[in-house]
């Protein structure tokens, strides 16, 4: 009895031994699987180059608009030309572009020469090609331009000069603009004030509850031009400064100044202090026709210039205050009521701009330094 017992204790021992071993087998390999996918994906380097804000795209296009460039203005700063080769800079080289005084004064008097906007000048086939690369970048660099071009343009027009080249720079604006609308207006919804609201109470109860939207039309829906004729010129010309409009909170001060510049000449102002021969011939080159569809974007950059400028910005607001009373007095002259109220408008809240920038702004938030404890 004592050898069976035995045989039998030796049969369950290794019974045991061989389901406890098998046991730890699986568990390995289940463990050991999913470690392996967590080690595979590469994706991480591919998000850290796309997270600097500059396709390789974007920046191939800037170096091709900047080579262009060296060929009309050989003296390019090294810091634009440096920004081409950095690719691991979160800030656009076309910006870099924008805000540079020198090259931006050396762009606005090549300009300004009298020959400046014909067909086959460089300049303004840059600025075309430089706006139909569609980086949105780039293209403010061409907005940054655009007083020049219009004011230029609009002046240049009575002495019957060739302004193909600026003419094609304004259409291709006006042609962006087209596409982005989609033949949709630009319109604004007006709350009816006759309809109590959380900011006020209605003197008369209105009997009708129906609360319709009151739209008004900013810029009417638009038509694709693909010349420029003297009855869509205003048109065109104030699709352009729409879109400078749209964009003028990343514009540098010296476009905005120029702007102020222009519009003093469009209403025709006069300086006494020179001669008549000097008088009449800028009369004649900067006096211009203002209708409702070309004033009306003026109104509203002169306005931002005004209360959108920075409490550092004075002069700015003092060139458009004196842009504002010259076209006051040739609405005046011209009798026009929608531009007399608009003008008046912008001159009262300069004047109240004027004030408060003349109040010293204390910043409360900001901690002051000091050796004595108060308590």
């Amino acid at each position: 009895m004592s050898d069976e017992e035995t045989s039998n204790v030796d049969v369950v021992e290794h019974t045991t031994t061989t389901i406890s071993e098998p046991e730890p087998q699986p568990t390995t390999t289940t463990i050991s699987e999913p470690a392996e996918p967590t080690t595979t994906p590469p994706s991480p380097p591919e998000t850290t180059t796309t997270t600097t804000g500059i396709s390789e795209e974007s920046l191939s296009k800037f170096q091709s608009s900047i080579q262009s460039l060296s060929s009309i203005i050989p003296s390019i700063p090294p810091s634009i030309t440096f920004t081409t080769t950095n690719k691991n800079s979160n800030h656009h080289p076309a910006l870099s572009l924008l805000h540079d005084p020198q090259t931006s004064s050396e762009i606005s008097s090549l300009l300004r020469q009298p020959n400046s906007g014909a067909g086959d000048n460089n300049l303004c086939r840059w600025l075309y090609d430089t706006f139909q690369s569609n980086d949105p970048s780039l293209q403010l660099v061409v907005l940054r331009f655009i007083p020049t071009i219009a004011g230029l343009y609009l002046s240049r027009i009575p002495l019957r000069k060739p302004l193909a080249g600026f003419e094609a720079v304004l259409l291709a604006l006006y042609a962006h603009e087209t596409t982005s609308r989609a033949g949709q207006p630009v319109t604004v919804n007006v709350p009816d004030l006759s309809h109590p609201s959380l900011y006020h109470e209605s003197v008369a109860p209105n009997k009708n509850n129906a609360t319709a939207l009151n739209l008004a039309v900013i810029s009417p829906s638009l038509e694709p031009h693909g010349t420029v004729r003297s009855t869509r010129r205003a048109r065109i010309v104030g699709v352009a400064l729409e879109l400078y409009y749209s964009k003028i909170h990343q514009m540098p001060v010296s476009s905005k100044m120029e702007f102020c510049e222009f519009c003093k000449v469009w209403a025709g102002k006069e300086d006494h202090d020179e001669d008549e021969t000097d008088k009449t011939m800028k009369k004649k080159e900067g006096r211009i026709p203002l209708p409702w569809e070309l004033l009306q974007p003026v109104m509203r950059i002169l306005g931002h210039c005004m209360m959108g400028c920075g409490v550092k910005e004075k002069e700015l607001l003092e060139a458009a205050m004196g842009a504002c009373k010259s076209l006051y007095g040739r609405s005046l002259h011209d009798i026009n009521a929608k531009g007399i109220l608009a003008t008046e408008s912008l001159i009262r809240l300069g004047k109240m701009a004027l004030e408060s920038k003349d109040i010293v702004v204390v910043d409360h938030t900001e901690i002051s330094i000091s050796n004595v404890i108060s308590i």
